[in-house]
């Protein structure tokens, strides 16, 4: 064998952030010098050392090491008994190394430190802070958590009264503070406020912290609403004094356009009144004339196309009522006729009344047989009529027909997806 050893004390206890040491003798049995490495094996390697660490020894003889245990002071070594090993390796025989054990109990410690962020508060009618509780013991903590605040002015609730806290952790806990009287304007109030955790077996922690009240009424609100009652002053002067005079006079200027467009269409159904009251006039004097044996003379027939004679022939009118549906396609033109045209007549039409009472949105179209004639847009009338000086005649075998194309139908109730304007002809037939 190539060493003995004896550890002087196996049992150790010691306080954390403090040393406690011992000492291990080690004998060289063996018959050559040699030369004894000692160190620490286990959990308290960490916070131990071995004073020397070599030994040199003689055949024969002995000596001693010192082993220093200085666990630190935080809650990384927990409260308790750790075991730990003495190992002594021989550089000459290493088969004869041995290891002692022994333990060390380190004592608890309560080191509980309380903290407010913020420590100063700003709020109006309510406020909220952090309570952070941080156990720098090295054994849990059963702690209980009590808000006050000396004047009685504030409203103080935690979510957490009581609560463990382990070693080495930090909690947050939320503190909710109310003022009990509130105020609309005035200078700032400060209400200094606690917090007190108490444990078994030490006096309380604390952390002092100061809730600041202001008004209620911010300071920027009178004059954020002085400029908003500038502004308003600003608009309504600007409308009164340009942009109510620039509405009025473009509708003066509209209604005057619209007022003029009425008196031409006035004027030109005024000149036709008279042009019909003056060949009536002239009717009634050959009338006269003829009445007194005097025989006028016959004024040369009007005619139309193909030599038809327009100012004869049989009084007749008709209408032509549309059924169109409505389409995305804007060639797409279905055709409509009136009933009551006899076959192989000269049709003459002299007047022409469109009606759109729907307010249908789309194109209408008269034509002779395949002939487009006239074409209006039915979203620019409502109701109006024609009349023409110049006839429109349609001979036998060219059919007046009335083509629609519906875009975008009315809305009658019940809505029907169809437009239906409608066409009322007036003239004569003759032939």
């Amino acid at each position: 064998m190539g060493a003995t050893t004896s550890l002087a004390g196996s049992e150790l206890a010691v306080t954390p952030g403090e040393m406690v040491s011992t000492t291990v003798r080690v004998n060289n049995s063996g018959q050559l010098v040699d030369q004894f490495a000692v160190d620490i094996v286990g959990d308290a390697a960490a916070w131990s050392r071995v004073e020397p660490p070599l030994l040199n020894l003689l055949p024969g003889t002995e000596g001693e090491v010192t082993l220093v245990f200085a666990p630190p002071r935080d809650g990384t070594v927990p409260a308790g008994s750790v075991p730990f090993g003495v190992r002594v390796q021989s550089r000459e025989d290493p088969a004869g190394s041995m290891v002692v054990e022994g333990a060390v109990e380190v004592g608890p410690y309560t080191d509980l430190r309380v903290e407010l962020v913020p420590r100063t508060l700003n709020c109006r009618s309510r406020g909220r802070c952090a309570v952070v509780l941080d156990n720098a013991s090295n054994h849990p903590l059963a702690v209980e958590v009590a808000a006050s605040d000396p004047e009685d002015a504030l409203r103080l609730r935690l979510n957490y009264a009581t609560l463990t806290v382990e070693p080495g952790r930090a909690v947050f806990l939320r503190l909710r503070l109310k003022p009990k009287d509130r105020f609309l304007r005035g200078p700032e109030r400060r209400h200094p406020f606690r917090i007190a955790v108490s444990t078994d077996g030490t006096a309380p922690a604390t952390a002092d912290g100061t809730l600041v009240q202001h008004q209620l009424i911010p300071k920027w609100l009178l004059p954020a609403l002085l400029v908003l009652l500038a502004l308003a002053i600003a608009a309504v002067t600007l409308w009164f004094t340009v942009l109510k005079p620039t509405i009025q006079s473009a509708a003066r200027d509209t209604a005057a356009e619209v007022v003029a467009a009425e008196q031409a269409k006035l004027a030109d159904k005024a000149d036709t009144a008279v042009r019909k009251a003056a060949a009536a006039e002239e009717r009634a004097v050959a009338a006269e004339k003829k009445a007194d044996g005097v025989v006028p003379s016959t004024p040369p027939p009007v005619t139309g196309p193909g030599g038809v004679d327009v100012s004869r022939g049989q009084a007749f009118d008709f209408r032509v009522v549309t059924d169109a549906a409505a389409t995305g396609d804007p060639g797409q033109f279905p055709k409509f006729t009136g009933d009551g045209v006899p076959d192989g007549k000269t049709l003459v039409i002299t007047d022409v009344v469109l009606q759109n009472p729907r307010g249908d949105s789309g194109t209408l179209r008269i034509l002779r047989g395949e002939k487009v004639l006239l074409e209006f847009g039915l979203s620019n009338f409502r109701d109006v009529d024609y009349h023409y000086l110049e006839p429109l005649t349609f001979p036998p075998g060219e059919e007046l027909r009335v083509a629609v194309n519906c875009q975008v139908p009315g809305a009658p109730e019940p809505a029907t997806g169809k437009c239906r304007p409608s066409v009322s002809f007036s003239g004569r037939i003759s032939g």
